[in-house]
């Protein structure tokens, strides 16, 4: 009898753990099958066919138009007028100096332009901190400091050996790098530093009464014509190599385009800004919580499915949401991947672009950025088609953008345009950039996809590269 129970027993236990196995079985499987679900909705929800496509480079052209006629700022899109009245022909010569001015700090560069066909020399920079007093302070205080770093720049580079260098009056190209109330400024602007944290708000004449009295106090033969967003110098740098350009584009941390409008394209109508036509692009519900939970909600919609500030993101609140209903990475959710921003763009495209069979790349992003340790090759599998989504969905946007201003100059049918494009997530983000190409292929089809070229910035990346060039072709009409 005590055999006969013992095996009994054992039969009995055996058959509880088989119930045990299969039961934790069906729940695998039916976590696997919620994370699939959760997928193919965020799939299907940001697809970008061409027809959504054309509707919104479309809505763009309507939005440009209206924000071109309204001096009223809005949520959505805004056209700022940068006051720079000519741009490079190519033939430019001379030692030209340029400033970018960023949230924190400032890059002054100088460089000889040999004209057409002829290379660059003399090319110099440096990149120099703004001191804390220094940013709590005004505006004036601020132009001073950056006017005595320029004076030992200066000094300590190439002198200009043309014949009337010590009379003449030199050209210093400006730029600014982060955003503004209006970056674009000129002697009838005010502007508002979003990024500093001054006290004060630049009235009128702000470019003669603050930058250039700053530089003729500590004793520079500089005079500023126009201060204009980076991505207007990237234009220009870009005019100097190439007069086909019509317009520059940046995909980096933020989103932005420069492209040259005649004078009577932009009229002095004072009226409220017509509602907005960019409306439906392919948002999701990760979408929309990043843009209510951010500093600007409603605000640069575009920009936040298409920058290299928010990429990441979008990724890591798909991935939070299967963790915690699909139990993706364990039963815990891992700590980290709760955390906002903690995913960045430049590591979403490492884990993208990671050919490798087991996606052993994907195991080492999610290990050092997350803390997730225990992913297995179908998880990262999963990793890297989320990182496809988003990816894919930004980069059509972004080429739908592009199709939008050439359309907006007219050009689509009968002219080639040339597009440079700046920035990180263009220049080393290579999916991307093929989604990018491709979307605009579709878009114009065989007839007229030849008539729009898009190409890397010439001299490679780098904000505020862009300025000398400035430089190089402003004249007191700018102002």
């Amino acid at each position: 009898m005590r055999k006969e129970a013992v095996v009994l027993a054992t039969v009995t236990t055996v058959a509880v753990v088989a119930v045990l196995v299969r039961q934790y079985s069906l729940k695998k499987q039916g976590q696997w099958k919620q994370t699939q679900r959760i997928l193919r909705k965020f799939a299907r929800e940001s697809a970008t066919p061409v027809p959504k496509l054309w509707e919104v480079a479309n809505a763009l052209v309507s939005d440009m138009q209206a924000s071109l006629v309204s001096q009223e700022e809005t949520s959505t899109l805004n056209m700022l007028v940068s006051y720079a009245a000519s741009l490079p022909k190519g033939d430019e010569k001379g030692l030209y100096y340029g400033l970018n001015l960023r949230g924190t700090n400032f890059l002054i560069l100088c460089a000889r332009l040999g004209g057409r066909n002829e290379p660059i020399s003399d090319l110099y920079g440096k990149e120099i901190s703004i001191p804390t007093n220094v940013l709590s302070g005004t505006s004036q205080e601020l132009f001073d400091y950056i006017a005595v770093e320029l004076a030992t720049f200066v000094s300590e580079h190439p002198p200009d050996d043309t014949l009337d260098a010590p009379e003449r009056e030199k050209k210093l190209g400006f730029t600014v790098s982060y955003l503004v109330d209006q970056a674009a400024a000129s002697s009838d602007s005010a502007i508002k530093w979003k990024s500093f944290s001054a006290n004060d708000t630049v009235e009128k004449a702000f470019i003669n009464d603050i930058i250039n009295r700053a530089l003729e106090k500590h004793g520079l033969k500089f005079r500023v014509f126009s201060l204009v967003d980076d991505t207007v110098g990237n234009l220009a740098r870009g005019r100097y190599y190439n007069n086909g350009i019509v317009a520059s584009v940046t995909l980096a941390m933020g989103s932005n385009a420069a492209y040259v409008e005649p004078n009577e394209a932009v009229p002095k109508w004072q009226g409220p800004m017509p509602s907005s036509n960019l409306g439906e692009l392919a948002m999701t519900e990760f979408d929309s919580s990043l843009d209510s939970e951010s500093s600007n909600p409603g605000c640069r919609i575009f920009e936040k499915l298409t920058s290299a500030m928010y990429l990441g993101e979008i990724v890591r609140r798909v991935l939070l949401k299967m963790a915690q209903e699909t139990a993706l990475f364990g039963d815990v959710v891992p700590p980290k991947l709760a955390t906002p921003y903690q995913l960045r763009s430049p590591d979403m495209a490492a884990m993208h672009q990671d050919t490798s069979e087991d996606h052993g790349v994907v195991g080492e992003k999610l290990k050092e950025n997350l803390g997730i340790t225990n992913s297995t090759p179908m998880v990262r599998e999963v990793v890297a088609e989320v990182c496809d989504i988003v990816a894919e969905r930004g980069a059509r946007l972004a080429g739908a953008g592009i199709v939008g201003i050439i359309k907006k100059l007219g050009r689509i049918e009968s002219r080639k345009s040339v597009v440079t494009v700046e920035g990180g997530l263009y220049e080393h983000y290579r999916v991307f950039r093929n989604y990018l190409h491709s979307s605009v292929w579709e878009m114009l089809g065989s007839d007229h996809s030849d008539n729009v070229v898009i190409e890397h910035s010439h001299g490679g990346s780098g904000a505020g590269a862009g300025t000398v060039f400035l430089a190089a072709c402003q004249n007191t009409k700018s102002s």
